[in-house]
């Protein structure tokens, strides 16, 4: 890895064990995303009351986007944010409407191919995480420029989650940082900064009867960010759509909203 490395902002907070601030993120130029405007995080079905107070006060919360499918909502219930009225709460899966799916299931060999998938290829050499990063796109580009047009709109921080806050969660924020400046080593840095959180990821998500039957037994390291991941995934986005900007582009995004993006996370 370059030089350049993420600043990690841990959020302590008693019901999530890998939520963190953006901030400090380097950028070209010598800038970097200030801090307080995007966030990221596993679950938060379990936020005390006064986690969500350190969010909203403290961190300036106003936008949560939820990248969970429908029906893990639907097995974990209501979240303690969904009542309060200070946060909007944007869903927006990645995976297909009609389908379950967790983001821990990357071995599954279900992984959707790349691109139309009656014409994409497969990537059969790549890396299981690649493919199924790449899959989210192929599969919901929707949800994707849904997301990064939330985190542009949003008059406060935005915080994108899904079940462990690695691959769902990682895949919207780096593309967003993309757009903002960051390096493929920047984005890494912040892909691997899970790392440490890994077995408390999964002793959590093991005691939610969502998740047990899945991942009960499992070693927490199998689950553990794959380096290398991010950089290739962009390494293929530019290669063949010729890069994240002109993949929003065709997916929907437009060159004002992408503009706006980059200046959400590039204001000081």
């Amino acid at each position: 890895m370059a030089d350049e490395s993420t600043v990690t902002t841990t959020i302590e907070l008693e019901g999530t064990v890998n939520a963190r601030d953006l901030g400090g993120t380097p950028l070209q130029g010598g800038r970097e995303v200030p801090r307080g405007v995007l966030l990221r995080s596993d679950n938060l079905q379990d936020l005390t009351p006064a986690d969500i107070e350190v969010l909203i006060e403290e961190h300036g919360l106003r936008t949560v986007i939820d990248l969970r499918t429908e029906y893990e909502r639907d097995a974990e219930g209501p979240g303690p944010l969904e009542s309060d009225d200070r946060v909007r709460i944007e869903h927006h899966s990645l995976y297909p409407a009609t389908g379950g799916g967790t983001d821990l299931d990357l071995d599954s060999g279900t992984v959707r191919p790349w691109g139309d998938s009656s014409a994409g290829g497969t990537y059969p050499d790549e890396l299981p995480t690649v493919r199924a990063y790449l899959g989210y796109l192929a599969r919901r580009p929707d949800s994707i420029v849904a997301s990064l047009r939330a985190i542009a709109r949003s008059d406060g921080a935005t915080l994108v989650h899904c079940a462990a806050g690695k691959d769902r969660t990682g895949t919207v924020v780096a593309l967003a940082l993309a757009v903002a400046g960051a390096s493929p080593d920047a984005i890494e840095a912040d892909y691997i900064a899970s790392t440490p959180n890994i077995e408390a990821i999964i002793a959590r998500l093991v005691a939610s009867p969502t998740y047990h039957d899945e991942l009960s037994g499992h070693d927490p390291a199998h689950h553990a960010p794959t380096p290398g991941t991010m950089p290739r995934v962009l390494e293929l986005l530019e290669r063949d759509h010729g890069g994240v900007e002109v993949w929003l582009l065709a997916a929907g995004l437009t060159a004002e909203e992408i503009d706006a993006l980059r200046a959400r996370l590039t204001a000081a």
